[in-house]
């Protein structure tokens, strides 16, 4: 007797119609210029037909709007602004900000505040110096967590006895194998307390970041400041004194 295949969890409570909206928001969060409804069925597969209705029940709930003239949708901010009414992390962005405006105006350098969310870190909060020039990040910017300053910090402070578990709710997939190639520089990165390293992405910029610590001691949130030499500056004195005031930072934010 052949057995049937088991029905994994994430189709055993489908929802067909969910599903059709959630890609919908998931296609069109990649097109900064938003889609045509043309575009739209063509990135699916799918006829007009089963998508018109639940897009335009979008448009209704105000998740997506029409651009020219009704014929192109973008998304709206209503999704940003859902996710920042989260409690625990309306909490963390209010009580960082004024500290983060304080680092930028005393240290004159931009600064961070990274959390994971679905695989990935999210920009939640940033600060930057006054003056007639900034470098910030994006807020709402992904970043990679196994290439950049904050997703490494994120990952060495973690338990290593569950840190695999952690990722697989965090939503990476193959969480051993992308580990293991950076294992040693993670476990420098703990031993230090905090990650001192040229930027991958940016020549001339040094990543500083340090973890915000939850109960378990674990990293709950990353600050990070993307250092930037001024020429009146002493470099190592500089980036010593802002690596300082990171932690001061980073500690009061914490819950060890």
């Amino acid at each position: 007797m052949t057995e049937e295949p088991q029905e994994g969890a994430a189709d055993r409570y489908r929802a067909p119609a969910l599903d059709k909206g959630l890609d919908i928001l998931e296609i069109l969060a990649d097109q900064a210029r938003g889609l045509t409804r043309a575009e739209i069925v063509k990135e699916m597969g799918l006829s007009a037909s089963q998508i018109y209705r639940m897009l335009e029940r979008l448009v209704a709930r105000g998740y997506v709007m029409r651009l020219e003239g009704g014929d192109r949708y973008a998304l709206t901010m209503k999704l940003y602004l859902l996710a920042t009414r989260h409690p625990p992390l309306r909490r963390l962005v209010a009580q960082a900000q004024p500290l983060m405006d304080e680092f930028a105006r005393d240290q004159r350098q931009s600064c961070h505040l990274v959390v994971p969310e679905q695989g990935t870190g999210i920009v939640v909060a940033q600060a930057t110096p006054m003056g007639h020039w900034e470098f910030r990040a994006r807020l709402g910017g992904q970043l990679d967590l196994f290439t950049t300053g904050s997703g490494r910090t994120l990952l060495a402070f973690q338990h290593p006895d569950r840190i695999v578990d952690t990722l697989g709710i965090w939503g990476v997939a193959q969480a051993s194998e992308r580990l293991a190639g950076i294992g040693l520089h993670l476990e420098d990165v703990r031993k230090q307390g905090a990650r001192v390293e040229p930027s991958a992405q940016l020549v001339g910029v040094t990543d500083l970041s340090v973890p915000v610590l939850g109960p378990g001691a674990e990293a709950i949130a990353v600050l990070t400041c993307a250092y930037i030499d001024h020429p009146e500056d002493d470099g190592k004195a500089g980036r010593d004194s802002a690596l300082a005031a990171l932690k001061t930072l980073a500690h009061c934010l914490s819950e060890e």
